[in-house]
């Protein structure tokens, strides 16, 4: 069955916990009685962490390229002493 736009909707609102919490119980019922419903929630739950995942990985790695260029080109080593400085133990 090709899950539709409403159908993915009314998942995301359970998974991010928008709505009342009469719906919440609802689609906990629905997913008692449809295992097909139980199934797509737990794979859009299972993208969503997903794609945390690769949003927390690429934040990574910018962090990682923006810490090669200031604090290791010689360029910046002015603002790397004034940053530094900031955090040192008096």
């Amino acid at each position: 069955m090709r899950t539709s736009l409403h159908e993915i909707e009314k998942i995301e609102q359970y998974l991010l916990k928008r709505g009342n919490p009469e719906e919440h119980l609802l689609m906990e019922a629905k997913m008692q009685l449809d295992s097909e419903l139980a199934d797509q929630v737990a794979l859009q739950k299972q993208t969503y962490k997903v794609i945390v995942s690769y949003g927390r990985q690429q934040l990574r790695q910018e962090i990682q390229s923006i810490d090669r260029k200031v604090f290791r080109l010689p360029v910046y080593a002015s603002f790397r002493s004034s940053i530094l400085s900031i955090f040192k133990k008096s």
